[in-house]
């Protein structure tokens, strides 16, 4: 690899992480449309955990939360696996499931994730999950692995069912090639993610990082797994082959009319717009699918999207008339500022994040005023080939 690609890396590494502690710009505090994303899967993940015991003889679990962050959600998912193993055990016939299966549960992140709020609440969770289950529960082992999963994590054949949410959206590093080598000018001046106005080369880097980065998990997981195993992966996505879509990029539109605003204002130079770019992608149905296939250790179960309201909500408020225009758009600056505020702050400063935002929440609420924009959730459902 590289240097400047491992520097790259290393960059997004450092500065790519949910805003800690349970503060009110935190993650914890703002992450109720993550939440609903995740019980959203509920159900597909119950039925991929029992799959896997119809299909395994298994007496110690292992089990990989990958992107765990911290905050409410962090631990859901032990929970739901808790639970379905749980409803199983009760009903067994037919099932290779052991009375002394053993949890091994990994939570991963990458290293600057607060994983010292998620160690403060486990004797909570411990002492919730021993009073509501009992003797059922048997041994649950809970540890932390932190590192990029876009490479190896864990031993070779040691992880039944792997669970990620809400951060495969997220590459490795921001894709190089966004600048003219010619000139040493940015290509996607103003801009800070793909947009209408993006030229060409924008978005087959973007797209070409994904697929590396993609591809790069599934090879690192298949070796991690057993056959057999399954993985839930959700993240964002879009509707069609078309990465400029609404539906896929105009939160960052958004965020990059704030971000000019503030250049209007003298407050930051338009270079340091030009010159940040976001290492996300939100890819659709077929890119997933032709990545799986290229790669080919694992088959296709199902695949899944779902829409969800920018601002977490049920989606109905319309029917109520209770839309609440500048209160939806102040949740969803809040809940891009516990995700993104880390890089934006690497980058521009700390001293401009409160406008920054506050400027971003008025234009989500003018927005929302005239489309109800949502975004694209994509589940994929996979099996480890034998």
């Amino acid at each position: 690899m590289r240097q400047t690609d491992r520097q790259r890396e290393m960059e997004v590494m450092q500065i790519l992480h949910m805003n800690k502690g349970v503060g009110e710009t935190s993650y914890a505090q703002n992450s109720k449309l993550q939440s609903k994303i995740i019980s959203i899967t509920k159900p597909i993940i119950h039925d991929a955990v029992q799959e896997i015991l119809r299909s395994n003889n298994i007496e110690s679990m292992g089990i990989a939360d990958l992107g765990c962050s911290s905050g409410p959600n962090t631990l859901l998912l032990i929970s739901e696996i808790i639970d379905v193993i749980i409803r199983t055990k009760s009903c067994s016939i037919g099932l290779h499931l052991s009375a002394t299966t053993e949890l091994r549960v990994f939570l991963n992140d990458l290293f600057s994730n607060d994983f010292n709020t998620i160690f403060m609440s486990l004797p909570a969770f411990y002492n919730k999950l021993k009073q509501e289950k009992g003797p059922e529960l048997g041994s649950l082992f809970i540890s932390a692995t932190p590192g990029s999963f876009y490479g190896r994590l864990f031993p070779a054949r040691s992880l039944h069912f792997v669970h990620s949410s809400s951060s495969l959206h997220w590459l490795s590093q921001v894709p190089p090639g966004l600048d003219s080598k010619a000139a040493g000018e940015a290509l996607n001046k103003g801009k800070i993610y793909i947009s209408k106005t993006s030229p060409q080369c924008v978005l087959d880097a973007y797209a070409l990082q994904f697929h590396k980065d993609f591809s790069l998990f599934l090879k690192s997981r298949a070796e991690e797994m057993f056959g057999g195993g399954r993985m839930v992966l959700s993240l964002m996505g879009r509707p069609s082959y078309d990465p400029t879509t609404p539906a896929s990029c105009y939160q960052w539109e958004l965020l990059a009319h704030a971000l000019m605003t503030l250049v209007s204002e003298g407050l930051i130079a338009e270079e340091k717009v030009d010159s940040f770019d976001a290492p996300y992608y939100a890819p659709c149905e077929e890119e997933l699918s032709l990545a799986l296939k290229k790669e080919g250790s694992f088959l296709m179960d199902s695949l899944e999207a779902f829409e969800i309201d920018w601002d977490g909500g049920d989606g109905d408020q319309e029917l109520h008339h209770t839309f609440d225009m500048v209160g939806s758009g102040q949740k969803v600056a809040k809940t891009i500022r516990a995700v993104v505020e880390s890089m934006l702050e690497s980058h521009f400063g700390k001293d401009i994040m409160d406008h920054l935002f506050q400027c971003y929440a008025e234009l989500v609420s003018n927005h929302l005023s005239k489309s109800r924009t949502k975004y694209i959730n994509l589940v994929l459902v996979i099996v480890k080939k034998d």
